[in-house]
């Protein structure tokens, strides 16, 4: 009889404690799960220890290769990330991946820059709000605290790549580049018709699209007839190498401008490579126009 009592009193035990183990798993899985990412150790940590102290399931990251390897494979509630690690918009790479990833998820991002505010509306297209640094601890967890009990799903919306917009956008391209020009005495002291001005843009940007759309390694070197040609006219019409030059700045100028009037559309998730094969295209473009120009044909290619 002794030995059953004490057999029963141990599988009471184990009963109570496989219950407590259950319900503090439950109360686990009911804490808020945050993916820190700042390549400050210091403040990381500090951050860090602070937020688990006040019930949140912390993860952190020191760059922006260890936060996409952890949205890629754990959930997380809330992000709150730098956004410079260390380079400037590292934050928007995790911003973006997570809003892929987990588009629920409710995303804030730090800066210790306070012009950027004035790109907040843009910055929150992707995250939920911007976080001026420095922050003091309670007011930071009351942000966190009213987006998780505020937050409504995010409604998916329609993006497109950037080869798209920019080919769908070509007539307004043109358009507020020519207009860029024209106030240029600089570039109007060639007197040309609008045929004549804008004539390369079209087969330039075309080649542009096209290059975002079949991307190189960036610096690889592939003949654009469209700027060999351009090279060749604006030798016969009297222009000049600085002419050309700031031509090509205007043409980046209008393209970029093009992207931001689309802000809203943009897939986030290729915008940095695809604003490099932008500016490396562009570059790629001005030195065979250039060299177009100066009758050195022979050595595009090469």
């Amino acid at each position: 009889m002794e030995d059953r009592s004490e057999d029963a009193h141990t599988h009471e035990r184990q009963v109570h404690r496989s219950r407590s183990e259950v319900k503090t798993a439950n109360n686990k899985s009911k804490q808020p799960k945050i993916l820190l990412v700042d390549d400050n150790e210091e403040l990381r940590k500090a951050i860090a220890a602070v937020l688990g102290a006040n019930k949140f399931l912390v993860t952190a990251a020191a760059n922006v290769a260890e936060a996409l390897h952890l949205i890629d494979t754990k959930p997380f509630d809330v992000l709150l990330t730098d956004l410079h690690m260390p380079e400037a918009g590292d934050g928007f790479t995790v911003v973006s991946a997570m809003r892929h990833t987990n588009p629920n998820a409710v995303t804030l991002v730090f800066t210790g820059y306070p012009a950027l505010q004035e790109a907040a509306e843009a910055i929150l297209l992707q995250a939920d709000e911007v976080l001026l640094k420095p922050m003091a601890i309670d007011a930071l967890i009351a942000v966190i605290r009213d987006k998780l009990r505020t937050h409504e799903p995010r409604k998916i919306a329609n993006t497109e790549r950037i080869a798209s917009i920019l080919e769908r956008e070509v007539p307004e391209t043109i358009k507020e580049w020519l207009g860029r020009v024209e106030e240029e005495a600089e570039l109007t002291c060639v007197p040309l018709d609008r045929k004549q001005r804008t004539g390369h843009l079209p087969k330039l940007l075309q080649e542009l699209v096209r290059r975002l759309r079949l991307p190189r390694n960036l610096g690889t070197k592939s003949v654009s007839v469209g700027a060999v040609r351009h090279g060749q006219v604006r030798q016969s019409q009297g222009y000049s190498i600085p002419m050309i030059v700031e031509e090509s700045r205007i043409l980046q100028v209008s393209i970029f401008h093009t992207l931001q009037k689309n802000l809203s559309s943009v897939d986030f998730s290729l915008l940095l490579l695809d604003v490099m094969i932008i500016a490396d295209e562009c570059d790629s473009q001005l030195k065979q126009t250039l060299a177009s120009f100066l009758g050195q044909a022979s050595s595009i290619a090469a």
